[in-house]
C-alpha cells in the first residue's frame, strides 16, 4: 500500500481504528506482536514502543528494545470487527539508539535488497507455500486426520479445502495481497496458493501474512492448518518454493542462479532448519543442479522464461533470512561472473547436507555465512 506516517495517522482517525498491532518476528520467523491504542501511534512512529525482549528468541540478553512501525505495511485485519477496527503494521526491532537490532531479520533483508539495487540487480520473488488442513478433536486441538483424501488438482466434493482456499484468497485481497492461483496439492488435505512476484521485502511480509491468514481461516472453520515440513509419514512434505527473477542491464539470471547453487549447501541450515526439514528432503536427488525440463531438480528454470524456482526451502524457514541469503548468494554469483553447469549436472559436485548437524557444521565453517549474518543469528541456528 505504501502509506506514509501522516496517511496512517489520518486513516486511524477516520476509519474507527481502535487497536494497532505492531508485528515482528523472532529470529526463527515466528510472528509476534504488541497491540497499542490509537493515542500511542504517534509515539510509536517517533520513538518506538518499548518491550521486554528476553523471552523472544534471538533477542535474549537485551534489557529493552522497541518496535518502530513501517507505515508502508499498514493493513486492516478483515476477520476482526468492522466497528472498532484492528490494523497491523510490520515493525523494526530497534536498539536504544534507534538502529535495527542485529537479529532483526527484516532489516537484514532490507539491507541485502538495497545492496543488490546498488549493484544494478532488482530481485523479484514469489513464495509458494503448501500446507495441510487437519481436523481437530472435541477440545479444538489439532489431530493428524486430514480434512479430505483428495489428490493433486482434484475438485469438490473430493477436494474439501476449496472453500478454505477461497476464504484465504478473498481475505488476502482485502489486505492488498494478490494471490495468483490455488489448488489441492498431492497429499490428503494438502493445499497450495501461489502469489504474484513482488519485491523482496513485500514477498517476505506476504509470506508471514499468508500463514497467519491460513491459520485464522482454518480455525474459523473448526480445522487446524499445518505448515511443518513433514506432517505425515509416507505423504508429501510441505515446501516453500521460491520463485525469483532478476532485472538488470544484462541477462543475469544464470550468474545469479549459479551463485545460489554454489552456496546452497551452506544455506541449508537456514532454509531447512529442523529435523523434519531433513525428513522432507530425504530420498530425493539433492545435488546442486538445475533443469529446464525436470522440476524435481533443486532449481527449475522454465525454458524461454526469465525466472527460476528454488525447490528445497520449506515453510519452517524464516522468509526474511531465506531471501537475505538468496539475494547475497545471487549477488556474489553476479559479481564473480559465475557460470551454470550443464543441465542436470551438480555444480562442483555439491549436494545438500543429509542431516541437520551436518548442515550446521557447513554453515559454521562458511565464510559466506559469516559475511551475511551477524553472530546473534548464526548462534541461534547453531552456526556460530
Amino acid at each position: 500500500m505504501n502509506y506514509t506516517k501522516d496517511e496512517v495517522l489520518e486513516y486511524v482517525r477516520e476509519e474507527d481504528v481502535k487497536f494497532i498491532r505492531l508485528a515482528f518476528c523472532d529470529v526463527y520467523g515466528r510472528q509476534k506482536n504488541i497491540s497499542i491504542m490509537p493515542d500511542e501511534l504517534e509515539r510509536a512512529f517517533d520513538g518506538g514502543i518499548p518491550f521486554y525482549p528476553s523471552a523472544v528468541c534471538g533477542f535474549e540478553g537485551e534489557s529493552s528494545l522497541s518496535l518502530r512501525p513501517d507505515p508502508a505495511t499498514l493493513s486492516v485485519l478483515p476477520w476482526r470487527p468492522e466497528h472498532g477496527r484492528v490494523v497491523r503494521m510490520y515493525s523494526t526491532v530497534a536498539q536504544t539508539d534507534g538502529t535495527p537490532h542485529p537479529a532483526d531479520t527484516r532489516s537484514l533483508l532490507r539491507a541485502a535488497a538495497g545492496e543488490a539495487e546498488e549493484a544494478g540487480l532488482s530481485f523479484l520473488f514469489g513464495l509458494q507455500q503448501t500446507f495441510y488442513l487437519f481436523r481437530t478433536d472435541e477440545d479444538g486441538r489439532p489431530t493428524k486426520i486430514p480434512y479430505d483424501r483428495a489428490g493433486y488438482m482434484d475438485i469438490a466434493p473430493e477436494d474439501r479445502g476449496e472453500n478454505i482456499r477461497r476464504e484465504v484468497c478473498l481475505t488476502l485481497e482485502q489486505m492488498g495481497i494478490r494471490p495468483e492461483s490455488s489448488c489441492h496439492e498431492e497429499g490428503p488435505g494438502q493445499n497450495k496458493i501461489d502469489f504474484r512476484f513482488s519485491d523482496a521485502l513485500s514477498a517476505a511480509d506476504n509470506a508471514m501474512t499468508f500463514q497467519t491468514v491460513v491459520r485464522t481461516a482454518a480455525h474459523r472453520n473448526g480445522l487446524a492448518a499445518d505448515f511443518s515440513p513433514k506432517p505425515l509419514d509416507g505423504e508429501p512434505g510441505n515446501g516453500c518454493h521460491v520463485n525469483y527473477s532478476v532485472r538488470s542491464a544484462e541477462d543475469s539470471l544464470g550468474a545469479v542462479t549459479a551463485g545460489i547453487l554454489s552456496f546452497l549447501d551452506t544455506m541449508t541450515a537456514f532454509l531447512n532448519p529442523t529435523e523434519d526439514s531433513c525428513r522432507r528432503l530425504a530420498g530425493r536427488d539433492n545435488s546442486a543442479a538445475w533443469s529446464g525440463r525436470d522440476r524435481s531438480r533443486l532449481v527449475w528454470i522454465p525454458e524461454g522464461r526469465n525466472r527460476a524456482e528454488l525447490r528445497s526451502p520449506d515453510p519452517g524457514a524464516n522468509p526474511y533470512l531465506a531471501l537475505t541469503l538468496l539475494i547475497r548468494a545471487g549477488l556474489e554469483g553476479y559479481k564473480t561472473g559465475a557460470v551454470l553447469p550443464p543441465e542436470g549436472e551438480p555444480l562442483d559436485g555439491r549436494r545438500l547436507p543429509a542431516d541437520l548437524p551436518s548442515a550446521r557444521i557447513l554453515a559454521r565453517d562458511s565464510g559466506f555465512i559469516r559475511d551475511c549474518l551477524p553472530p546473534a543469528v548464526r548462534k541461534a541456528y547453531g552456526a556460530e
